[in-house]
Parts: C-alpha cells; structure tokens; sequence
C-alpha cells in the first residue's frame, strides 16, 4: 500500500522528521502521545518503512528477533516467525502509522536537500523537492544503512550487462539462467546469494574478507505460540525480556573480555565444518578475526549455496570491470551478464552529513570528518535544536528499536522543557561532548572491535569506535531519561541570547554511570 501525501508542505512548523522508517515513525507517535502535533514528517520513499522498506531483495530478513526488533508499545502477536521478513516487518510500520495517527503528518516522496541553520532567526530552513519549511527543531531519521556503497571500480560504467545494489533491487532484471556476480559478502549477501543461487546459471561470489556466520535458530512461531501471546496477558512482555537478556549477555564478552569469544567462534567453525566438505575452500570461508569484531551473521543455506555445483568462490582481488565481465589482479577475466553488489551502506561518511549546515556554515560532514561523535549519539555540538536518531556509539546489542525508543524519549523531554522554560534553542556543549567521546573510548579501548583484528564500519578513519555503546542498553536508557540542561548553551525564547547555564558539581567523566 502506497502513501498518500496529506496536502502541501507547511511553511513552518515546529518539528521537522526527516524519514519514516523506525526512528522517524516512533518519533512521530511519541510526538502526538505528548499532545505536540506541530510537525510534518518528510519521507523520501512513497511508503513508510525506511531501509524496510527500500531493502526489497530476495531472502531480506531481520537478524534480531521480531519481538525485539518491534516497539515496547506496540506488541505484534501475529509475527509469522521469530525472525520476521522484509515485507512483514515493513507491513508492521504501516500498522502502526496508522493505528497511532502519524499518516496525515508524512508527506512521501519529499527528500530532504538541506536543512540549514539560520542563527538570526534561531530556526531551521528545511529545504526539500516539495519546497521549503521553517522549523525550530530537527530530528534526523535517515538512518546509517540508507547510502548504499558502491566501490568505484574502474570501468564500471563500460559494463556490458546489468549492475545493481542489493539495495535497489532491479526485479525487472531475471537472473533466470545468467551468469551472475556477487560482489562483497557481508549480511545482505549471506540473504540474497542462496535464494538466486538456483536460478543462475553460473554465480561467481567475489569475497574480500570471510565472515562468521552461524546456525540460523529461525522458525515459524506457529498457532500455539501466537493463541499464548494473544490470550496470556504478559507471556509475549516476558518473551521479550528473556530475548534482550540473552542478546545483553554478550556486552562482557565483545566489550570488555574478547577471549570470551572463543566458544562462539567454535560453534561457527563447527557450522561450516558440517557445511562444507571441501577443505580448500572452507579456508577460503574461515575468518582470522575474532568473531565479532565485524558484523557476524546467521544462515543455514549460505555455506551449501557456495559449495553448490554451479557456484564459484573467487577471493582474489577485483582489479577493473570489464565490458563482458569481472577482472581479477590475477589477471582472469571472469565473464558475467549481471554484477549485484553486496557491499553494504556509506555509514561513517553518509551523503547527507553534507547536506546538514549548523552554525558558522559547518555541515554535519566538516563538524565530523570522517570520524563521527556526538553526545549520547542523538546531538551534535555546532547543530542547535538538532537530534540523530541512531547516531555514534549509540548501538546496543539487543536492537536498534529499543536504543531508538530511548532516544525519542530523550527528544521529547527537551521538546517538553524547552517549552516549559521559554528556550529558543539549546546546543549541546563542546566540552560536554568531548568528555563523553573520551570515556567512551576508554570504555571500548579493549573491546573485540578494537583488538579483534579488523576493519569494518564500527570504526572510523581515526581508528575510533564510533558505533557501539560500550555497556548494557538499561544504562543507556537512564543515561537519557532526562535532560540535563547544564550540558547545553542554552538561548531563551525572548531575546535570543545565550544563557549561561552552570554546569553541576561533577564532570561527565563516566558515561556508564547511572543518574
């Protein structure tokens, strides 16, 4: 079902959403549940769901748990399986759109061009392909895995055949009895390559760097299941709990005891063990990293989709495109009709960091310059009356709902006290910001993302960290139930001048403490 814009753009309003996908949706509904109903919600896409809703390739499926990867407030008990699908979790936004009211506040197919701070005016100018709106507050939903990665290989455009990202799915384009490229193996891959796999006629997976996968514990949730969260009042809450207590068991491991990691790599090795027979290329498919360290995944048809007859893994390096194909530095002109890249998302260095303008003219990108830091990873200092939602150091390792369900609730509560207090706007401060990013780093200094032997987009060209919350996800819920003004340059809402705000009698030097 296609969204249908509610009439033109506003020119002002007091909050602007830029995406409808998890983030921009729960935001919306929080907004209304608080009575603030000034706000318009600007979604690029034609339907609710961001990057459930654009990621439409085959065998696309979430890999947390559907009841937590879904709202506390907002409980499913018809998930067809304890690992929901693309189309269901996307048709679960849609639901909730409507059921909490937010529709009438999206206007679809509007992307964001720029949102630049006017500081005489103390207001956003959001400027969009639907036009132009004035905001006094924005909050950013477009996510980290909504710039999809494209190596500029050289040649590229002089292939002869078809290309496409995993993310902008061509299903117009049949790989029915193609000779197909895969280029890049990282989560998405793992999805798609065994649903084309017996299709194609000949696929040639090209992989940089193995990646641990393990049994995928998925299954249907069957009749008996859902009749208990229907009927049992709390049985699908206790669930829940249960699930987010196991995903939280691994905090000691990756953050502070990588050697930890030891038994979850023995049952990985176990798994492609018992997958692949061949031990040349079961080499091929062992990582020499810690497990962890980048982004493990789960499936069982993988590794049988790998060591089918009609594939072949290639692990030398790619050096050019080709008209008819794919070249390695070996020399080897591989020839293919279709090359569909796997290679994942722009996260420390999204597009859209350059389309953010604060204050003094410093776009988002220059303020991070390839090493993203915020505060809490939902403000920036130099972006007054600005939020990220799923912003650095931000990730738990239960799921991303419930990090940003507890940076909605942070927003809204500065959104309450602003307006309780007559504040025009509020910038976090630049030395708040450091000392958190600094014990931040102290935090994750042992973690497997920093010793495990490896590179991926947790860390940024600096060699920080910038993805993960280095503790459990309970801290860092109580680290933004509330607001501390006394973090913030705060302006009043009378004369625009700044107020100085003391800070308390301590200085954030742990920002695992609990307040």
């Amino acid at each position: 079902m296609t969204g249908v814009a509610a009439g033109a753009l506003p020119r002002q309003a007091r909050v602007v959403i830029i995406g409808a996908g998890f983030g921009g949706l729960c935001t919306a509904i929080k907004l209304r549940e608080q009575g603030i109903t000034d706000f318009v919600v600007l979604e690029r896409e034609s339907d609710v769901g961001g990057t459930w809703q654009v990621n439409t390739y085959p065998g696309a499926q979430c890999d947390i748990p559907a009841l937590l990867y879904s709202f506390s407030f907002a409980p499913n008990v018809e998930w067809s399986r304890l690992y929901p699908s693309q189309p269901e979790i996307q048709t679960y936004l849609r639901d909730c759109a409507e059921r909490f009211g937010v529709l009438p506040h999206i206007r679809f197919d509007c992307e964001v061009r720029e949102a630049r701070w006017d500081e005489a005016r103390q207001r956003w100018l959001v400027d969009s392909t639907d036009g132009a709106i004035e905001a006094q507050f924005v909050v950013a939903g477009f996510g980290p895995f909504s710039a999809p990665s494209i190596p500029r290989f050289e040649g590229l455009e002089t292939f002869g055949g078809t290309s496409f990202h995993s993310a902008h799915w061509d299903h117009g384009h049949d790989v029915t009895g193609r000779r197909v490229a895969v280029i890049g193996t990282g989560a998405s891959a793992v999805q798609f390559i065994p649903k084309i796999q017996p299709k194609v006629a000949e696929l040639l997976v090209f992989q940089r760097t193995p990646i641990w996968v393990s049994p995928h514990p998925d299954r249907p949730t069957g009749p008996v299941l859902r009749r208990i969260w229907r009927n049992l009042p709390g049985a699908q809450w206790a669930s829940r709990q249960a699930i987010a207590a196991l995903f939280e068991s691994l905090v000691p491991v990756l953050s502070k005891h990588p050697s930890l990691t030891a038994g979850l790599e023995r049952s990985a090795r176990g798994h492609l063990r018992r997958q692949v027979a061949d031990p040349v290329i079961r080499e091929k498919l062992t990582p020499h990293y810690k497990f962890g360290c980048k982004r493990p995944t789960f499936s069982n048809a993988y590794y049988p989709a790998l060591t089918a007859p009609n594939t072949r893994l290639v692990t030398e390096s790619i050096d050019r495109i080709a008209p008819e194909g794919v070249v390695t530095t070996d020399g080897v002109v591989h020839e293919v009709d279709t090359i569909i890249f796997g290679t994942g998302f722009e996260v420390t260095r999204h597009p859209f960091g350059g389309r953010v303008i604060g204050r003094d003219g410093k776009t988002l990108a220059d303020l991070w310059g390839g090493d993203p830091q915020a505060y809490l990873g939902t403000v920036v200092s130099g972006l007054p009356n600005f939020f990220i939602i799923l912003g650095p150091n931000s990730a738990p390792y239960t799921s991303a709902v419930v990090t940003i369900e507890a940076q909605v609730h942070y927003i809204v509560d500065c959104l309450n006290r602003t307006a309780a207090q007559d504040i025009s706007t509020i910038d976090v401060r630049p030395g708040v910001q450091r000392a958190f990013n600094e014990e931040l780093d102290r935090a994750l200094r042992g973690s497997v993302w920093a010793v495990g032997g490896c590179q991926s987009y947790y860390i940024a060209d600096s060699g920080r960290i910038i993805s993960f919350w280095p503790g459990y996800a309970a801290q860092f819920k109580r680290r933004t139930r509330r607001v501390d003004l006394a973090d913030f340059t705060i302006t009043s809402g009378s004369d625009h001048h700044p107020v100085r705000t003391a800070l308390r009698n301590r200085t954030p030097t742990n920002c695992l403490e609990a307040e």
